[in-house]
């Protein structure tokens, strides 16, 4: 439910250590802890919090996936408020984003997301989770191969592994490089969050990932690229308005 973190910056190893108890507070374990007072005006001004409302806000009102993902979720009964479903907050670790699902909220890490690309990239990969929580009896707490599919679609469908995305990371190259980099990232989001070893993560994915790397919704495919998800949200509409015809 966390993104996996950048394999440029250090590994989950800290993380697999936390006990398994609420996946929310296990990465953002500060969301236990009393809120800090309020800054002034001045002091506030272009702080991360601020940054990350900021980037926030463009992405919700022009990243393609996210648009579909906002409208999906409209339409499957689970309308997303801003206000009430996201918050930006200091991480522990290398977290970059997760989604807490005993309040149903999105927490993005204002002190580990560095642009809007990356802002973009985690808004759309834990939607994809709000999304299966929204459709799904997903047991997110018990059962990790629920967590799994959850983390083998967010990969394959968010742009985690789109080729830029790799090349950037110094992979690529390899024969059905695609589907090695969904599974890489799945099971690095398991161990970020789940206090189990690299073999039981592994065996996770490996028993779902055909059924979950082929369940394309709510995009219909695999939006490899921003022009691909304006496709897919064009068509999205288009069904949506077809079913409220029939």
């Amino acid at each position: 439910m966390a993104e996996a973190p950048d394999e440029r910056e250090p590994g989950p190893e800290a993380a697999e250590q936390l006990p398994q108890q609420h996946v929310g507070c296990q990465v953002f374990s500060e969301r236990l802890a009393q809120q800090k007072p309020p800054q002034g005006f001045l002091s506030s001004f272009f702080t991360n919090n601020q940054k990350c409302q900021l980037m926030l806000l463009k992405t919700l009102a022009t990243n393609p996936y996210v648009k579909l993902l906002l409208d999906a979720m409209k339409h499957s009964g689970c309308a997303v408020n801003k206000d009430r479903h996201f918050a930006c907050e200091d991480c522990n670790g290398n977290v970059s984003g997760g989604f807490d699902a005993a309040v149903s909220q999105i927490v993005l890490c204002q002190n580990n997301i560095r642009n809007q690309a990356h802002m973009n990239r985690v808004v759309t990969h834990e939607l994809i989770h709000a999304f299966d929580h929204c459709r799904a009896h997903v047991n997110w707490f018990t059962n990790v191969r629920h967590l799994a599919c959850s983390e083998v679609r967010a990969a394959n469908l968010s742009g985690d592994c789109s080729l830029l995305n790799e090349i950037f990371r110094l992979h690529f190259g390899l024969k059905q490089h695609h589907q090695t980099c969904v599974r890489d990232r799945a099971m690095r989001s398991i161990l970020a969050v789940r206090n189990v070893s690299k073999e039981a993560a592994q065996k996770a994915v490996d028993e779902v990932f055909e059924s979950c790397f082929n369940d394309h919704e709510p995009f219909g495919r695999i939006p490899h690229n921003k022009t691909y998800a304006r496709y897919a949200h064009r068509d999205f509409q288009n069904r949506d308005r077809y079913y409220s015809n029939i």
